[in-house]
């Protein structure tokens, strides 16, 4: 456990937040893997802070899933089963349809401006083979369709269950064939919603989101779990 580095402590948020954020995000990247042990000493020590943020942000992470607690034996990074996935996935893909259906009712000009640019840019990277960039554009497109879904409560469902799935978003996003059907789906389910058409978006933006779920569930099976 010797891949954190010490934090910036004259950043505005409390410290405990920091602490959380920077916990959290190691465990979505991968630094923290499935299954490790999560020493609060240990970890205090790396981030230059005292245990107290430390055993809070270990419980907050255990609230939103990524963090189990196990009777005297501490606290480990949650591993995440096939069936984990598939269900986080089943339940995404109704979200985002919904989301999608809202958004070709709601969205501003400015905001689909947006959206074409971001799709764009997937599609560049993806030529680029940019991984990278690839991610933090899957991210900025499926955001930029919350934000203009107008839904807050939905938005915050939505983001909690993309943490879920963090780690294996990437195996996904960084296979040729399926960066390049991603970048197809974005190009419908942009269409639709620029049309308006409610029921298409849903469509477009459930069927992205299963397909995802069945890469995942072919990757298990050829590789006898994730």
């Amino acid at each position: 456990m010797d891949n954190l580095t010490k934090l910036n402590l004259e950043d505005y948020k409390p410290l405990r937040d920091v602490v959380f954020e920077n916990l959290r995000e190691a465990i979505l990247e991968g630094k923290l893997k499935p299954g490790q042990r999560l020493i609060e000493v240990q970890l205090a020590e790396q981030l230059g802070v005292s245990r107290t943020p430390v055993r809070e942000a270990i419980r907050k992470l255990e609230l939103e899933g990524l963090v189990v607690m196990l009777p005297r034996k501490g606290a480990y990074v949650a591993n995440m089963s096939l069936k984990d996935v598939i269900d986080v996935l089943e339940v995404r893909a109704s979200l985002e349809g919904l989301s999608a259906s809202l958004a070709a009712e709601r969205i501003s000009d400015i905001d689909l401006k947006r959206l074409k640019k971001i799709a764009e840019e997937f599609k560049e990277s993806t030529i680029n083979a940019d991984i990278e960039t690839l991610l933090k554009k899957d991210v900025e497109f499926h955001e930029c369709i919350f934000k203009a879904a107008n839904n807050k409560k939905l938005t915050q469902v939505i983001n909690s269950l993309w943490e879920q799935v963090y780690r294996f978003r990437v195996t996904y996003i960084s296979d040729y064939d399926s960066s390049l059907s991603i970048v197809e789906e974005h190009k419908n389910i942009l269409s639709a919603i620029e049309k308006g058409d409610c029921e298409l978006a849903k469509k477009y933006a459930t069927e992205h989101i299963e397909k995802a779920e069945q890469f995942m569930i072919d990757k298990a099976v050829s590789h006898k779990g994730l």
